[in-house]
């Protein structure tokens, strides 16, 4: 089953906008580092359901304009249009290979798999790979999936920890059952959710990403 990994919130200053929310929830973020392929850095804080906030800013605006990775044109995009907040999600998977030939089976266009990587503050490398289904990010959003190199990338230090977890997560641009069947998650008819295996992600008549921390 997915899991959340992250949320993504865009922040023009990416340390400012998380240590407001820092202020506003009780919660500590650190910084995570910078992605010098694609112009961008961050901050970030994680909770106890192995999932995590992301504050995402932009260091180098030319280098960010000129990547085709889907997630940083979709930054780029909200911030020129003078946006900040939620407006993106990752969902972890450990069979990302697979939901490429899902997705090949099923003629559901996307783009990738990405590489990524960063250096942590204490020079360790992390890794990751990004798998983009296909959507109009002038309009609409859709979760992207995430792959880890190990384990240990997308755990933290017990120390770095926030009590708190996301408990809920609420998104406004498909319905249930379109959604289910693009990542392959099962649809309980009598409800408005689909479970992940951290939290649940429910589905509203608003075109708004906000979620629960508590």
């Amino acid at each position: 089953m997915l899991a959340l990994d992250h949320i993504v919130i865009a922040g023009k200053n990416a340390e400012d906008a998380s240590l407001k929310y820092g202020n506003q929830f009780s919660i500590k973020a650190i910084k995570g580092g910078n992605h010098t392929n694609w112009g961008t850095y961050n901050y970030l804080s994680f909770f106890a359901n192995t999932s995590y906030l992301e504050w995402l800013g932009i260091h180098d605006e030319a280098t960010a304009k000129q990547t085709d990775n889907p997630l940083i044109r979709h930054l780029v995009h909200v911030l020129e249009n003078g946006q900040t907040g939620p407006f993106q999600v990752a969902l972890r998977t450990k069979q990302m290979d697979k939901m490429v030939s899902h997705f090949n089976a099923h003629s559901i266009p996307y783009k990738g798999p990405y590489s990524g990587q960063r250096k942590r503050p204490d020079g360790s490398l992390l890794s990751w790979r990004m798998l983009f289904p296909e959507y109009d990010h002038t309009k609409e959003v859709l979760p992207f999936l995430i792959e880890w190199g190990s384990p240990r990338d997308y755990q933290t230090a017990t120390s770095l920890l926030n009590p708190q977890a996301i408990t809920k997560v609420n998104f406004g641009w498909y319905d249930k059952d379109s959604f289910a069947h693009i990542y392959q998650l099962k649809p309980r008819k009598l409800f408005n959710h689909l479970p992940l295996s951290n939290t649940k992600l429910y589905f509203t008549q608003d075109e708004q990403l906000t979620f629960d921390l508590v």
